[in-house]
């Protein structure tokens, strides 16, 4: 039985796996290019996420930049508080301490103020009681004149009539 030629390859021509040599060039020239365009995806892609990691390095020197800035920042802070601190708690120290000067001061003075209410009381009393006394010493003062001059009289009219 003979072949004809009808654009089909002779016997000798087909490979093994049953694949013709022009269908195996093609195939190997297709692989060749996918595996090319997947290395070049894959380079794509190393490339992109360098990119993202020196972004992603840079953003993080940025952050630690801020960082430090701000943490000297807070200790300036801290420094800066710590004087006025140590002023102000002097000073409520001192405060306290007049809070308790005052307290004793203000309970000798009620005790002084009570002292001397009393004490001005004793002496009003004392000093009415020497008006009252001036008053009855100078009506007895009156009274002796009085009966004096009257003895008197009596004395100077017995004297008179004697004579």
């Amino acid at each position: 039985m003979s072949i004809k030629n009808s654009g089909a390859a002779p016997a000798s021509a087909v490979n093994t796996n049953g694949k013709l040599p022009m269908e195996e060039n093609e195939e190997e020239e297709i692989w060749k290019v996918a595996v090319s365009r997947f290395q070049a995806r894959e380079e794509e892609i190393e490339r992109k996420k360098m990119t993202v990691k020196e972004k992603v390095q840079q953003r993080l020197g940025f952050a630690e930049e801020a960082t430090r800035c701000l943490t000297q920042t807070l200790e300036e802070l801290e420094i800066m508080g710590d004087p006025m601190r140590k002023e102000v708690g002097m000073v409520r120290k001192k405060i306290d301490m007049a809070n308790r000067d005052i307290k004793s001061l203000a309970q000798i003075c009620q005790k002084k103020e009570k002292e001397y209410k009393e004490t001005l009381e004793a002496f009003n009393e004392k000093n009415k009681e020497k008006t009252h006394l001036v008053s009855m010493l100078m009506e007895l003062l009156a009274e002796s004149e009085r009966v004096r001059m009257k003895k008197l009289e009596e004395i100077n009219k017995t004297v008179g009539a004697l004579q």
